[in-house]
């Protein structure tokens, strides 16, 4: 997955466990419940993970249970929700290009199933 180039510049993630999928089809940001926040090496090894998310072909639901808000020291640099279903990445930022605004990344694979185990690992079951 094409990260925007602020990437660089993120302190810490918040994972987000959206609580209205459906809401994130038009919004113009991330919401849902910040459930962890992730610095240092766990923020670096989980943009890792995303940036290394293989595309995919998309299909239509695009309804998100997970997200993510990077910030750097001083600002929030971008937002993105992830659907695990339909492989569908919405990404919110003020430096982010449009054409990287909506990406693809196929769920089944390795580096997409253990970033969902790190989500899920934020939330007792």
């Amino acid at each position: 997955m094409l990260l925007p180039l602020t990437h660089l510049k993120t302190d810490l993630l918040e994972v987000v466990r959206i609580t209205d999928p459906a809401r994130h089809l038009t919004s113009e940001d991330l919401v849902g419940d910040a459930v962890a926040i992730w610095e240092s090496d766990q923020a670096q090894q989980a943009l890792t993970l995303i940036a290394d998310l293989p595309g995919s072909e998309m299909y239509r639901c695009f309804l998100p249970g997970w997200g993510i808000r990077a910030h750097s020291s001083t600002e929030l640099l971008f937002e993105v929700a992830f659907c695990f279903r339909c492989h569908g990445a919405r990404i919110w930022g003020p430096d982010v290009p449009t054409e990287q605004q909506g990406q693809t990344f196929n769920a089944e694979s390795p580096t997409a199933r253990e970033l969902l185990r790190r989500f899920r690992s934020c939330t007792p079951e």
